[in-house]
């Protein structure tokens, strides 16, 4: 039987709340993220959009491009339980659902009654009525296809790609489409005049396992329509939780950042305490005034959640840092985690060993 694969995303997330929950930003271009100069664009509105705006821009240039912008900090928490709300509606639908991210979900609606089709109207409007927000969704037999459907016809589209679209429909598209290409193998093809599905269909699997190393034959599958990953419910989810800014003016100084990672810290703390987590993976992340981005880890040998635990690890990174260069942008995150209630029973069940 073949699959049936919805891929839904939320709509400009960060940005369709605040204008949620402040009518007076409704048709306005929304930017969430710093507004000062070193900022960088978290999300933005699709009226913001239109004017060439985008995720992960630097602040100053999105003011240049939308000088009418309204700027707002944005709201973790109140994204999170907005998040929350939408995926309860996803998992009373179905079990194969995969959280890939705060605003976006994989669903296996393979052994439903009801058509794909069917379901993917259903979660629209009933996000809408009782959440008040638009999504796309994206149909298809894979989650490739499922993916790039999502995107068609944002916002509030519905989109299926069929087998026998393929590949025709795939042809137009840019490379940067195509999971598993990052942003130095796209510019790495555009060096040879690859720029569309279609040039790359040119090429044969050979050509991409050389060119692109492990992930050759993966991207070659795909940009033909195959992608046989599954819909995995214990593989989705956040993979990390953290935070990180843009410092207003350079620092070389370590006593001057750790304060940062501090309040990081006790952030972090907020968050595993109310998702009952633990985690074993502390990471600084470093870019320095020349944009230059640096990163340091450790694993620890038993899980942790107190702000306290995590700001030591942090502080111990950034000394071994040996930093000799100015600052412009620190985050903290931890990663590698386990559930709280199967952590404590791991730890009877050492002491029921030890006995």
């Amino acid at each position: 039987m073949e699959r049936k694969i919805l891929h839904v995303d939320m709509d400009a997330f960060f940005a369709s709340v605040e204008q949620l929950d402040h009518p007076k930003l409704r048709g306005k271009p929304v930017i969430v993220g710093g507004s000062s100069d070193r900022g960088v664009v978290a999300t933005c509105s699709y009226e913001a959009r239109k004017f060439g705006v985008h995720s992960a821009q630097p602040t100053f240039m999105a003011k240049k491009l939308c000088p009418d912008a309204i700027f707002v900090r944005g709201d973790h928490h109140r994204y999170s339980e907005v998040s929350k709300q939408v995926f309860e509606i996803l998992f009373g639908i179905c079990d194969k659902v995969q959280v890939v991210s705060i605003d976006e979900a994989y669903l296996d609606v393979t052994d439903l009654f009801y058509s794909p089709m069917y379901i993917a109207k259903h979660i629209k409007k009933r996000v809408l009525d009782e959440i008040g927000l638009t999504l796309s969704v994206g149909i298809s037999y894979n989650k490739f296809l499922a993916k790039i459907a999502s995107d068609w016809n944002k916002p509030a589209g519905i989109k299926e790609i069929t087998r026998e679209m393929i590949p025709e429909i795939l042809v137009p598209l840019p490379v940067r489409k195509v999971h598993g290409l990052g942003k130095k193998s796209v510019e790495k093809l555009n060096k040879i005049g690859i720029y569309t599905i279609g040039d790359m269909l040119n090429y044969d699997k050979e050509f991409f396992d050389t060119y692109l190393g492990k992930m050759g034959s993966e991207v070659y599958d795909r940009i033909n329509g195959i992608d046989n990953r599954e819909v995995s419910p214990e593989s989705g989810g956040r993979k990390s939780i953290g935070t990180e800014t843009t410092l207003s003016k350079d620092l070389d100084n370590v006593e001057d950042l750790k304060p940062y990672l501090s309040k990081f810290a006790k952030k972090i703390e907020e968050i595993l305490e109310a998702k009952h987590i633990s985690a074993k993976t502390v990471t600084i992340k470093l870019k320095t005034f020349d944009f230059i981005q640096h990163t340091r880890s450790k694993t620890l040998s038993s899980y942790v959640y107190k702000s306290s635990d995590v700001e030591s690890v942090a502080h111990d990174l950034l000394d071994d840092f040996g930093l000799n260069t100015a600052i412009r942008l620190i985050g903290l995150t931890v990663s590698n985690f386990e559930d709280r209630q199967q952590e404590q029973l791991n730890l009877f069940d050492d002491l029921m060993n030890f006995l």
